[in-house]
């Protein structure tokens, strides 16, 4: 019996995508043996202020996975990842396949919390990519007491736990002064200097 197509869905706002994104969703794409993976940056995120417009966001995503023939951007019309809203559309878009979600460890405390999170956790599974700041056992107490369980979840180091948007921003935004950011992918930086990006983030 054929196994089900495995289709890896990573949400964010992706300001800008980074290295950090791409290992990560790259990592995934072999310990949960995804067929590929979908990046679905938000329109409008929430409890973020000043970010990018969604069209250079993507515009940027599409640069940077084009190496990477597992790794496509999605753009849905929702301006913010819901699960009433987003799980829907990704099932009737995807409808034989098995969904799995991509996270950071800085998700998993508040992922529970999330309006109609259970309907996420009872019929998907979950790549968790682990940061810098997050302990293994601590996530795992986490994830342990959520109801209803994940049907799976698997959990690893991220090969940039470190790497940030913000950090990769604010390089981006010193421009000309010779600073670099770890993380801060060619593609990046070349569409950033094309439409001249960032400039007037703090």
């Amino acid at each position: 019996m054929k196994q089900a197509h495995r289709i890896g869905i990573y949400a964010g706002t992706f300001d800008p995508v980074h290295s950090g994104h791409v290992a990560f969703a790259l990592q995934a794409l072999q310990a949960a043996e995804l067929d590929e993976i979908y990046f679905l940056p938000e329109r409008r995120p929430r409890k973020k202020q000043q970010v990018e417009h969604f069209a250079h966001r993507v515009g940027m995503l599409r640069q940077a996975l084009e190496p990477h023939p597992q790794l496509d951007v999605l753009e849905l019309v929702d301006v913010s990842f819901s699960v009433s809203h987003t799980l829907p559309r990704l099932r009737q878009q995807f409808p034989s396949a098995q969904l799995v979600f991509l996270f950071g460890s800085d998700i998993v405390p508040e992922l529970a919390g999330w309006p109609d999170a259970e309907r996420l956790l009872e019929s998907s599974e979950l790549v968790i990519g682990i940061r810098s700041r997050d302990k293994r056992e601590d996530l795992r107490a986490v994830i342990e007491a959520w109801q209803p369980q994940p049907q799976a979840v698997v959990m690893f180091d991220s090969y940039a736990p470190a790497v940030s948007s913000g950090v990769v921003r604010e390089a981006l935004r010193k421009r000309g002064s010779g600073s670099k950011a770890p993380g801060l992918l060619p593609s990046v930086e070349r569409y950033s200097d094309r439409h001249w990006l960032y400039v007037s983030i703090p």
